[in-house]
């Protein structure tokens, strides 16, 4: 079963990954609509593109993210700009929170080998809300140049460590 309540942190990933999310477009569009503008920058994630075993719950939140910015672009007639940038593996301490000795170390060792610096989606945000206000950079990719090849090899490592 792929969503199930045994997967580890998925109450949280719910919390932050879509009710923040939505927390914060409900928080800004009063003064976006006040003001008559505004730019929205939501952090999406390379799993919001793509499906992986083992990250059914993560990837819905990131797909539900997407979704909504897609809706809030259209719907907002250009009052507002939407940009989602969507990382890949970025080198932040995020394994080190993880139970499972066996998931972790498979994270943190892929981390060493290939993770990219935060300031690489700084530079994206930055990009995007630079452009001239007629001017909306709907979605950013950014990712290790060789994210993809190391995934397979990735999830044949912690095939099995997952209580799904």
């Amino acid at each position: 079963m792929v969503c199930s309540t045994k997967v580890e942190g998925w109450e949280e990933m719910i919390d932050v990954n879509l009710k923040g999310t939505l927390y914060s477009i409900a928080a800004a569009i009063p003064l976006f609509q006040k003001q008559g503008f505004g730019h929205f920058v939501n952090i999406i994630s390379t799993e919001g593109m793509q499906i992986t075993p083992t990250m059914g719950v993560y990837a819905g939140t990131k797909n539900a993210v997407r979704t909504i910015s897609e809706t809030m672009r259209k719907e907002s007639g250009g009052r507002w700009r939407v940009t989602g940038i969507l990382p890949g593996f970025v080198k932040t301490p995020f394994a080190d929170s993880i139970r499972n000795e066996a998931m972790r170390h498979a994270i943190q060792q892929q981390a060493a080998e290939i993770a990219i610096p935060p300031s690489a989606i700084a530079e994206s945000v930055a990009y995007a809300i630079s452009q001239p206000e007629n001017v909306e950079v709907g979605d950013i990719v950014v990712r290790p140049s060789v994210q993809e090849e190391v995934r397979f090899l990735f999830l044949r490592r912690c095939r099995g460590t997952f209580s799904i």
